[in-house]
C-alpha cells in the first residue's frame, strides 16, 4: 500500500521525463535562439502554432536578460488625445466621434497647456500625443500643439503623432512629410510612437482600417524619421480577425526596416479590445495566453529591437506583470488619462503611481528603472513618487 506522502498526483512526471506539454518541435528553435542565429518566417509560424507557453517563455526571456539583464523600465508619463473626431472609420476603433456626435470633442489651447501644465508639474518626463484626424482642423492646428507645449514646457519630450497622422499631415498641406517633420521637430517634436500599424498585410487592413496609411506609407514615415536622426516605436494590433502568418509577416517587415535604419526602440503588441466597436460584435477578448505568446514570439522574432513593452493598458496590470519573464522588459508608465483603450472597454486603471509600478516590477523579480522616452534612465533629487507627489526634479543619469 502506498503511503500518503509517498502517493504521486494523477498526471505526475517521473523525475528526468519529458513533460507531456513540452512541444519537440521547439527544439530546433531553441538550438538556433542559444546560438544567436535569426528565426525565420516558418519558425515564426511554429511559434504561433504552439501550445508550449513554458518553453516559449523560456527563450524569450533568454533573450530578454541577455540584452537587458534583469531589469524592467518604466517611465513617468501622461496622454493627450487633444481630439477624438475622425474622418477614418475603422473598424476596430471605439475611440473616434463624428464631428456632430455627443461625445465628440476638441480640446481648446488653454486645455491642452494645462494638460501639459499638470504633467509637468507632476514630474512628467513625456507627453504622449495622439488622436483623430479632424477634416475641418488645419495642419497648422496640430503643429501649433507641439510649438506651444515645448515654448511653456521644455523639459516635457513630446512623442506625437503616429505614422497615420504624418500621412493625413501631408495630405493637408501637400507638402512632404520630411519637411513637416523637420518643421515639427524645429518647434519641439521629440519622437514618434508607433500607433497606426494595425496588422500591415493587405487581406485584413482593407478589412479593419481601409482608406487611411497601407503598410509602406507607415513603413515610409518612419524610415524618413529615422533618416532624420529620430527615434520611434512600432506596434500591432492582434486577436480580431487576423491569423498567425499576418502577425509574423507584420514582424518581420518591421524587422526589416529595422536593419536598414536601427531606429526603432521599442516593440508594443496591443491587443484587441471588443467594446463598443463594429469589429467586436462577434469576437471575444484576446486569452491571457496569446498575449503572453505575442509577448514571447515578438521577443524572439524581433531580435534587432532593444525593448518589448508589455502595455499594462491594454493587457491589464497582471498580465503585463507576468509577461516580464516572456520578453518583455518594459511596463510603460503611469499613462494618466488614456481615452483610447479605455472606449475599447479597457478595464485597466487609468494611472499607476511610480511606488505601484515599482513594486509590481519587484514583485516579478526585477530591477526596476525609471526611464525617459529614449531610454536614458531618470534620476529623481527628491520624490521617488513623483506622479502622486509634488514636483520633483528628474535629471538624466
Amino acid at each position: 500500500m502506498t503511503s500518503p506522502t509517498s502517493a504521486k498526483p494523477p498526471g505526475a512526471v517521473p523525475p528526468g521525463a519529458t513533460p507531456p506539454w513540452r512541444d519537440p518541435r521547439l527544439e530546433p528553435i531553441r538550438e538556433k535562439v542559444y546560438s544567436g542565429q535569426r528565426l525565420s518566417f516558418e519558425d515564426g509560424l511554429l511559434l504561433e502554432e504552439t501550445h508550449d507557453l513554458l518553453t516559449l517563455g523560456e527563450l524569450a526571456n533568454y533573450v530578454r536578460e541577455q540584452k537587458n539583464g534583469h531589469v524592467t523600465y518604466y517611465n513617468v508619463n501622461m496622454h493627450l488625445n487633444p481630439t477624438n473626431v475622425c474622418v477614418y472609420r475603422c473598424a476596430f476603433c471605439s475611440f473616434r466621434a463624428d464631428l456632430k456626435a455627443a461625445n465628440a470633442y476638441v480640446m481648446t489651447d488653454e486645455e491642452i497647456l494645462a494638460r501639459a501644465r499638470e504633467a509637468a508639474e507632476r514630474g512628467a518626463t513625456e507627453l504622449h500625443i495622439v488622436g483623430g484626424l479632424h477634416h475641418l482642423l488645419p495642419y497648422e492646428w496640430y503643429y501649433n500643439i507641439i510649438a506651444n507645449i515645448h515654448r511653456h514646457y521644455p523639459q516635457l519630450h513630446l512623442k506625437a503623432w503616429t505614422a497615420v497622422e504624418w500621412d493625413w499631415f501631408s495630405r493637408l498641406t501637400k507638402r512632404p512629410i520630411r519637411e513637416l517633420m523637420l518643421e515639427m521637430r524645429d518647434a519641439g517634436l521629440g519622437s514618434l510612437p508607433g500607433g497606426g500599424a494595425e496588422i500591415f498585410h493587405p487581406e485584413i487592413r482593407r478589412q479593419i482600417c481601409d482608406y487611411k496609411a497601407d503598410a509602406e506609407q507607415w513603413l515610409e514615415v518612419h524610415r524618413q524619421w529615422h533618416e532624420l536622426g529620430g527615434k520611434s516605436n512600432a506596434t500591432m494590433l492582434y486577436g480580431h480577425i487576423e491569423k498567425p502568418y499576418h502577425r509574423i509577416d507584420h514582424l518581420l517587415r518591421l524587422r526589416a526596416l529595422q536593419d536598414q535604419t536601427g531606429g526603432f526602440q521599442t516593440f508594443i503588441p496591443l491587443a484587441f479590445h471588443p467594446a463598443n466597436n463594429p469589429l467586436g460584435r462577434n469576437l471575444p477578448k484576446p486569452s491571457g495566453m496569446m498575449d503572453l505568446k505575442m509577448i514571447a514570439i515578438a521577443r524572439l522574432m524581433l531580435d534587432n529591437f532593444p525593448h518589448i513593452k508589455a502595455y499594462w493598458q491594454m493587457l491589464g496590470v497582471k498580465t503585463a506583470q507576468v509577461a516580464q519573464s516572456w520578453g518583455a522588459d518594459d511596463i510603460d508608465g503611469t499613462v494618466v488619462y488614456e481615452r483610447i483603450y479605455h472606449a475599447a472597454g479597457s478595464d485597466a486603471p487609468q494611472e499607476l503611481t511610480v511606488a505601484e509600478l515599482e513594486r509590481l516590477i519587484r514583485e516579478a523579480g526585477r530591477i526596476p528603472v525609471e526611464r525617459d522616452t529614449l531610454y536614458r534612465p531618470v534620476l529623481r533629487s527628491q520624490s521617488r513618487n513623483p506622479i502622486a507627489d509634488s514636483t520633483p526634479v528628474a535629471t538624466l543619469a
